[in-house]
């Protein structure tokens, strides 16, 4: 392809702006380098044209491993090649986009979208197995988890980012104390609060970094045949995920957007039956809990025990969904049998590949 020169007219305007419609993101961050019309017609058709999906990025707990990432813009993966770091193992998940690793020694955590800036703070000082931990604009909370002996189990923790200080909170409710692990739990937030649900009974509770308290209960259960929900934020949405029916008989898996300040459901979706049963995957007499991921306006789902199908829905206009699916390309018989995937979502750009591609200890390499 040529800009200009040579014979004919050269590709340009409108036209170049179509054909930058249907290349990956990751090919398009190379091409808005070759000039300035490139670089215009670029940004011009990520605007107008295909805009830009929030990728999945998944990575094992074994950290010397490739991380890959998805782009739904061009439904095409890539590999991220990443030196091997001396981060504490093993790497956690939690939310849609927040990557941790927790000690007795500190935690370290990432929240940006490709995950190759890392911060390291001090421990929050109470060990804990398996706790809940969340950012909540400028602070870091952890709270629950399987405790040590005499400790509480229902600590709740909080890092001030400002103040670079740990402070202790209100205890989370007695009502959890057999669930404070994040095991049984699914985390949402934002800017302002953190929401915490028991998977199996939907009790919902919301926490404040502001008044370092509790609000709640909340029953989070729509449907009451809902016997698993999973929360998350997409965009300012809260978003609920319910299984219908029971584990040894999914009937449906729906969505609502959750109003926060009246905790008012209102449904937005179901999943078509043929994506029910690829979300089901091989075990399909069984589907006990789902995970709920979510940037924006994309949700992706996928059976925790079984993550070999990714689901995903668009939230369009008038509380419509679009959704599709994609075959988890990740997952392999050394997978399945060693450890454990972690997932995040976020929105990616043309200036976070520009970033990311300048550190010296990343590289990105596209999969077929």
């Amino acid at each position: 392809m040529k800009e200009q020169g040579g014979e004919g007219s050269p590709i340009h305007g409108d036209l170049l702006e179509e054909v930058f419609a249907r290349v990956p993101l990751i090919d398009l961050a190379c091409a808005s380098h070759v000039s300035k019309s490139w670089e215009f017609a670029v940004s011009s058709s990520l605007v107008h044209i295909n805009k830009p999906k929030p990728w999945l990025i998944i990575q094992t707990q074994n950290t010397t491993s490739p991380t890959n990432a998805y782009d739904p813009r061009s439904g095409t993966w890539v590999e991220l090649v990443v030196q091997p770091s001396n981060h504490i193992k093993p790497l956690q998940s939690s939310g849609s986009s927040l990557f941790y690793e927790l000690s007795s020694e500190g935690l370290s955590f990432s929240v940006d979208p490709l995950h190759h800036t890392w911060h390291r703070i001090s421990s929050p000082g109470v060990w804990r197995v398996d706790p809940i931990v969340a950012v909540v604009g400028s602070h870091i909370i952890v709270a629950g988890g399987g405790a040590i002996y005499w400790d509480n189990p229902l600590t709740v923790k909080m890092y001030d980012m400002t103040t670079s200080l740990w402070s202790t909170c209100q205890s989370m409710p007695s009502i959890l104390k057999d669930s404070t692990a994040s095991t049984w739990l699914s985390v949402a937030s934002n800017q302002h609060k953190m929401y915490v649900t028991e998977k199996a009974s939907g009790i919902t509770y919301s926490f404040s970094p502001n008044t370092k308290a509790w609000s709640g209960p909340y029953d989070l259960r729509p449907d009451p045949s809902v016997y698993f929900s999973a929360i998350e934020y997409a965009g300012d949405d809260l978003i609920l995920a319910g299984l219908i029916g029971h584990a040894e008989n999914v009937k449906n898996l729906k969505l609502w957007k959750i109003n926060p300040e009246t905790m008012e459901s209102n449904e937005i979706g179901e999943i078509p039956a043929e994506l029910l049963e690829r979300l089901q995957g091989e075990n399909s007499y069984l589907l006990s809990s789902i995970t709920i991921l979510a940037t924006e306006n994309l949700i992706y789902l996928h059976n925790t025990s079984d993550p070999s199908e990714i689901i995903f829905c668009e939230l369009i206009e008038e509380n419509n969904c679009k959704w599709g699916s994609v075959k988890n390309i990740v997952l392999n018989d050394d997978c399945k049998v060693g450890s454990k995937m972690v997932m995040s979502c976020g929105k990616v750009g043309i200036a976070d590949l520009h970033t990311a591609m300048k550190c010296r200890n990343i590289k990105f390499v596209a999969k077929s």
